[in-house]
């Protein structure tokens, strides 16, 4: 019986093996597919991408062949969480068939997003350094080596480029289910987190876990579990 793809997008300095922990956890009818962006981990040669179009394109070439040989879903957290959606509407452009479902974790509704004042990227390194320290997300031993430093900070200062720069545009609802995870230690307001539902034309699952923007590292038996108890459904029809 074949599996369902899940495609796996990476957070702000994150990789395709950004999301090992939830393989470990993973049920035998889903495959674990994650997606590189260029400028890091096996793409490390090419340049960096600070334009979001350029990289939703991007993501696009990277599923382009699998979108129909399987069923499929995409899960994205924090700035892969606004491409999950992005690529989505990419694949609906294209008139391809559409997704089973796409889980986003640790980011507020794209409209919110698009209006944010936050612009990391233009600060200073010490500021910068500060705010990465501030999200709970990148382990002492990075933030205190001056040459890890070194190396991942313009790939960081890239994406919250991407993600600071992201100009919204109102387009007709996915019509796709959506699942929304945040922490409660998030800082995102509420109202900003229930935007999601201007995405999609079906009632959006949101939910709440423990923890700051980096919950997914303690949760990840949990994320899974809620990710293949949602697609479950879709693989026993397939096997009827």
């Amino acid at each position: 019986m074949e599996k369902i793809n899940l495609f796996c997008l990476p957070f702000a300095g994150g990789s395709k093996y950004s999301y090992r922990l939830y393989e470990e956890h993973l049920p035998s009818f889903l495959n674990l597919i994650p997606l590189e962006y260029p400028g890091r981990g096996t793409r490390m040669s090419e340049p960096l991408k600070e334009d979001i179009r350029q990289l939703v394109h991007d993501l696009y070439l990277q599923v382009e062949n699998k979108l129909d040989r399987a069923p499929y879903a995409i899960y994205g957290h924090s700035m892969g969480g606004l491409l999950c959606y992005l690529l989505a509407r990419k694949i609906r452009e294209e008139g391809r068939m559409p997704p089973l479902h796409l889980f986003i974790t640790g980011t507020s509704g794209p409209a919110a997003l698009s209006r944010t004042e936050k612009k990391r990227h233009l600060l200073d390194k010490k500021s910068f350094i500060e705010e990465i320290r501030n999200l709970n997300g990148s382990p002492d031993e990075i933030l205190q080596n001056d040459e890890l430093l070194d190396f991942i900070e313009p790939i960081l200062r890239a994406d919250f480029k991407v993600s600071e720069n992201y100009a919204h545009t109102r387009q007709e609802p996915l019509d796709v289910p959506v699942t929304v995870i945040t922490g409660t230690r998030e800082d995102m307001k509420p109202e900003d987190i229930r935007l999601w539902q201007q995405e999609a034309r079906n009632p959006v699952d949101f939910r709440r876990m423990p923890g700051h923007h980096f919950f997914i590292f303690k949760y990840p038996y949990e994320i899974v579990s809620i990710i293949a108890k949602k697609l479950l459904v879709h693989h026993k029809s397939y096997q009827l």
